[in-house]
């Protein structure tokens, strides 16, 4: 092989190469969060890591000044960087989120956010339907709207089942819950996404996220309690079956 094919080759290898710091880090969360690098085990040196996604010493170390603010990781003197354990990492954070692998986020997740839905939404619609707005009832039922008028495109019907949620959040009135919710608003995004493909019945999703409209618009908090409550029925239902999916896959 002549140098200048070498050269080429190589140009082009390194072309490939993360070289942006947003890339590197990427790159490197993605390592983690795939299970790469397991908790507890160390990173390779900041030499090594600048080798394999051609950069600097000083990119890296700016990557893992980053991973570390995330909980990802943690630098120890003498020790070098060290992945910290799960439970440290701020697994809601929007860019953590976007920085897993297709099919690397843990359903374990998806079921905590669930959860934390069941216990706070139908208190957070039940204040909204005494509380929201006639602008805020009208954003909601904008989404609404949306949701209705997706059909297939699964994209659209979640970016417009996530907007309702937000307003329903905001329409609350209480500055803890909309803080909770803007926390998860990612978390959700996901899981909405995730779960949208599974949902074989989105006209029953419009159907009881209209009952929280309805119920906004009459003043009625038990009602929209109960419809809340309903939503999450169903999302338990479409998640479940989001599981069974991907475990036949």
């Amino acid at each position: 092989m002549d140098s200048a094919r070498a050269g080429t080759m190589d140009t082009a290898s390194k072309a490939r190469r993360p070289r942006v710091m947003p890339d590197v880090v990427r790159a490197i969360a993605s390592d983690i969060l795939a299970g790469r690098y397991p908790s507890g085990a160390n990173l390779p040196s900041e030499n090594d890591l600048g080798v394999e996604h051609g950069v600097s010493r000083t990119v890296i170390r700016e990557a893992l000044k980053i991973l570390a603010a995330k909980g990802l990781v943690l630098s120890r003197s003498r020790i070098g960087t060290v992945v910290c354990e799960k439970e440290n990492w701020n697994i809601i954070d929007p860019q953590v989120l976007e920085w897993h692998r297709p099919n690397t986020l843990d359903p374990k997740l998806f079921d905590s956010i669930l959860e934390t839905r069941r216990a706070i939404e139908p208190l957070v619609a039940e204040l909204a339907a005494e509380r929201a707005s006639l602008h805020e009832i009208a954003d909601l039922e904008l989404a609404w709207k949306g949701m209705e008028a997706a059909g297939s495109d699964v994209a659209s019907f979640a970016r417009s089942d996530a907007a309702f949620h937000q307003v329903l959040y905001g329409a609350c009135h209480n500055p803890i819950f909309r803080q909770i919710g803007g926390l998860i608003e990612t978390a959700l995004n996901f899981a909405l996404e995730a779960t949208a493909n599974s949902v074989d019945r989105r006209d029953e999703a419009v159907k009881v996220h209209y009952g929280v409209v309805e119920a906004l618009r009459m003043r009625d908090g038990p009602a929209a309690r109960k419809a809340a409550n309903e939503i999450l029925d169903l999302a338990a239902r479409d998640l479940a079956r989001a599981k069974a999916q991907k475990n036949q896959s």
